[in-house]
Parts: structure tokens; C-alpha cells; sequence
């Protein structure tokens, strides 16, 4: 498998930087996560037109049990956040063996609390359901697929480390190939399990959660050979030490600290968020998760370019070039807003043909596509906030994402939507005003942070 190495892009390479090699390496970085992410999430929207097959009360027992499983992985996503912030620095320094120890020891966290919210997601699958709101008729969907999702949970989060020490490292290409193979093989798996296809038992929604069991079980032996292999400029095998080194975990925590706080509230907000749009019904929620689905493809490509900047902006400050490392910003979030507005037009003229491939209730696929056109006019900010708040944890900086989220996840989305559904009666359309709102606050929040320059002197 081969790998890009971190030289490629040439940071290491230039004494002077200009706006045509900022774009340049922007671009060479930026475009296999973008890939990555878009094609991913184009595996995720077939996946649930899959199980759309079954019925809008599996599309809601799937949909209920996103945001658990995401509160589950809040720690596990702050520890990525402050392992790709940390593995940049030393790479931007030429320290690799210094690299190497501290993605030893984000694994050595991560198998740790995977055995932990393995068992949580297992045991407590039916009160979590039901305390997102579940409808009678969604409880036992949801409760197979989140106990069968539950399978897959540590080797999906070693998947996620080595997934960002790679990038931490300059190398977007590999973990593209192997989350691309990983969702096809979900994808492949889905078709024989949720229907029964080629002499395989017809297991709906539980079949549904075993094929991205095993598509995770998949991604994470790929990834762990993709370190192991010796193509990367990242080198872990098992005959190294997994002793602890408590400074250099103490350096991923402080750094993951605001980015697990900030994923645990922005998780209690869309689990609050969630329950109130469950309340109107598992039809109105149905609509909202196609909606919720799609809205995910537009995260696609701010995400990819949010782990451009993170990696580009870690290394130059390695490199002591605080400099180069607000030109990465801005030339990313530049590119990115781009991709961010021709999405929007899709969304905006094209929602109604995305969501007649979920279900053919003309209701569910209204709402939809009504819901689809308010998001599409916040797409540039959207996508300012994923790019710039990247740009921010690839400094260290992972206090001010915190508090956007706090603010806006918290006081404006889940406030807002109270006010809109429950008293001014405005149902689903209310509930996606409420998020459209949310996204221009926290976009703000983030830009006026990264034109401060104060990041720059962040330790790490």
C-alpha cells in the first residue's frame, strides 16, 4: 500500500511560502479526504436507502441511535483530535521517533475505553432507545442494530486513531483507500444480510448492523497494517513497547480535554435536538433522518478540508511558521467554501430527487426535501466552521470549537427548536430553521477566533 509521505506536499522542502503553493498543497492534501469523506458518506446515504427498504420505522430506529453511539465516541474523537495535533508538531519538527511513541500510546488509550463503551452500548441498548424517544413500533429495530453496531465499536475507534496519527502525519491517501474498502465491504454485506440475497438469511436491521460490524472489523486490520508495513513515515508494530509514557499522555489529553467536553455537549444538545423532533412522530422523523443523511454529504467536504488544515497548520507551527500556518488556513477554507457553494445549489433544486431514493411516501419525501433547501443556504458557513475549527486543533487550539459548540449546539439549536416545534408550532421545518441558525453562530464563533492570530501561540 503505498503511502505519501509527508514530504510530498513540500512543506518541509520550502524556505518561502506564496498563495499558488499554499493552494497547491492545500489541494495535493485536501483531495483524498475529500474523497474519502464524500464517498464515505455515499456508502452511509446506501446504506439507509437500503434499510429505507424495511420501512420509515427502521429508518427512525437507525436514526435514534446515532447520536448514543456518537456520545460514546466523544472521548474517542478528542483523543484522535489531540494525537493528530501532536504527531503534526513532532513531524513539522522532524522528531518521527518522538511521532511514533505518541501514536503508541493514543492506541494504548483507545483499546483501553473501547472494552468500556463496548459493554455500556450492549447492556444499556433498550433504555438508551428509549430515552432518545422511540416509537413503539421503532424500539425493536433500534435495539438490534445498536446491540450489533456495539460488535464492530473498538475495532471502528482503532481504525479512527490510526486514521489520525496517519493524517497528523501528512498522509491522507492511505486512510482514504482503506475507509473506501472498509464501506464497500459494508455496502456488499448490507445487500446480502438486509434482504437476504445469494441463499443469505433476510435479517433487516440486524443484518444491517453486522455488515458495518464487520466493514469496521475490516477498516481497522487495514489500517493497523498500513503502520506496520514500513511504506509509512509512521512505523508501529507489536514487538515495539506499549509502555506508558504519561508526558506524552498528558500532552494528548490536554489537547483532547475542550475536544471531548466539546463533543459531549454537542452530543447531549443533538440527543435533546433529537428528542424533540422524535416527538412529532416516527413519519416526521423519518423525513428528518433522510434529511439529516443528506445533510451529512455536505459535511463531506469541509470535513476532508478541515483535516487538510489541521495537518498543514500542526506542521507548520512545528516548523516554528506561525506565518505559513495562517495562509493554510485561509487558502483552505477559501477552496472549500468553493465546493461548499456548488453543494448548496445541489441541495437547494435537487433535494427532492435525493430523497425519493430513500422512500416513495410523497410526505417523507416532501419534508425533505423542504428541510434540505433551508441548509443549503448555510453551506459557506457550514463549511467555514469545519475548515477553520480544523485549522484551530491542528494548532492545539481546541478550547474556542468548545465553546461555539456550547453556544451554538447548546443554547441556540436545541432552544431554538424547543420554541419553534413545541411553542410556535412550526414542526420539522422549525426544527431545521433551529440547526440552520446554529451553524451561522458557531461559524462566526470560529472565524473571528482564527483572524485573532491568538492560536498561534498555543502549546502543545
Amino acid at each position: 500500500m503505498a503511502v505519501t509521505q509527508p514530504q510530498a506536499v513540500g512543506l518541509e522542502q520550502r524556505e518561502e511560502l506564496t498563495i499558488q503553493d499554499a493552494r497547491h498543497d492545500v489541494l495535493h492534501l485536501a483531495w483524498p479526504a475529500v474523497v474519502e469523506q464524500l464517498l464515505v458518506q455515499v456508502f452511509s446515504m446506501v446504506d439507509m436507502i437500503m434499510v429505507g427498504g424495511v420501512g420509515p420505522a427502521a429508518i427512525a430506529a437507525v436514526g435514534l441511535t446515532t447520536q448514543p453511539i456518537f456520545l460514546a465516541m466523544a472521548a474517542f474523537m478528542a483523543l484522535n483530535v489531540g494525537t493528530t495535533a501532536l504527531v503534526a508538531r513532532f513531524i513539522g519538527a522532524g522528531e518521527i521517533a518522538e511521532a511514533n511513541t505518541a501514536a503508541r500510546q493514543s492506541l494504548l488509550i483507545i483499546a483501553a475505553l473501547g472494552v468500556v463503551a463496548t459493554a455500556t452500548l450492549y447492556f444499556y441498548a433498550e433504555p438508551i432507545v428509549l430515552f432518545m424517544g422511540a416509537e413503539p413500533d421503532a424500539v425493536g429495530y433500534a435495539v438490534d442494530y445498536l446491540r450489533t453496531i456495539a460488535y464492530g465499536f473498538i475495532p471502528q475507534t482503532i481504525g479512527m486513531c490510526v486514521t489520525a496519527m496517519l493524517r497528523g502525519a501528512g498522509d491522507t491517501r492511505t486512510p482514504m483507500r482503506y475507509n473506501l474498502i472498509s464501506n464497500g465491504v459494508n455496502v456488499v454485506a448490507n445487500y446480502l444480510l438486509i434482504n437476504g440475497h445469494f441463499g443469505f438469511p433476510r435479517l433487516e436491521v440486524y443484518g444491517a448492523g453486522l455488515a458495518t460490524s464487520f466493514g469496521r472489523l475490516v477498516g481497522m486490520f487495514m489500517a493497523l497494517y498500513a503502520i506496520s508495513n514500513g511504506k509509512s513515515v509512521l512505523r508501529i508494530s507489536l514487538k515495539d513497547k506499549f509502555a506508558p509514557r504519561f508526558d506524552l499522555i498528558n500532552r494528548i489529553v490536554k489537547v483532547g480535554a475542550p475536544a471531548m467536553l466539546e463533543q459531549v455537549i454537542m452530543r447531549f444538545g443533538m440527543i435533546s435536538y433529537t428528542r424533540v423532533v422524535s416527538g412529532l412522530g416516527t413519519m416526521v422523523y423519518a423525513a428528518h433522518q433522510i434529511g439529516m443523511n443528506i445533510m451529512g454529504l455536505s459535511f463531506s467536504p469541509g470535513m476532508g478540508f478541515g483535516m487538510a488544515a489541521t495537518s498543514l497548520v500542526g506542521r507548520s507551527l512545528g516548523r516554528k511558521r506561525p506565518d505559513w500556518a495562517e495562509t493554510y488556513g485561509w487558502e483552505t477554507r477559501r477552496v472549500g467554501n468553493m465546493v461548499a457553494a456548488f453543494m448548496g445549489v445541489i441541495f437547494f433544486f435537487g433535494g427532492g430527487l435525493l430523497a425519493s431514493m430513500y422512500t416513495d411516501d410523497p410526505l417523507v419525501i416532501k419534508s425533505a426535501a423542504d428541510v434540505l433547501k433551508i441548509i443549503a443556504l448555510v453551506q459557506t458557513l457550514q463549511s467555514t466552521q469545519f475548515i477553520l475549527a480544523g485549522a484551530l486543533r491542528g494548532a492545539g487550539d481546541t478550547r474556542w470549537p468548545l465553546i461555539s459548540t456550547l453556544v451554538g449546539v447548546v443554547f441556540v439549536r436545541v432552544s431554538l427548536a424547543k420554541l419553534f416545534v413545541n411553542v410556535l408550532g412550526w414542526a420539522l421545518m422549525g426544527a431545521w430553521l433551529a440547526t440552520a441558525i446554529d451553524q451561522a453562530t458557531r461559524s462566526a464563533f470560529i472565524y473571528f477566533r482564527y483572524k485573532s492570530g491568538h492560536w498561534k501561540a498555543t502549546k502543545v
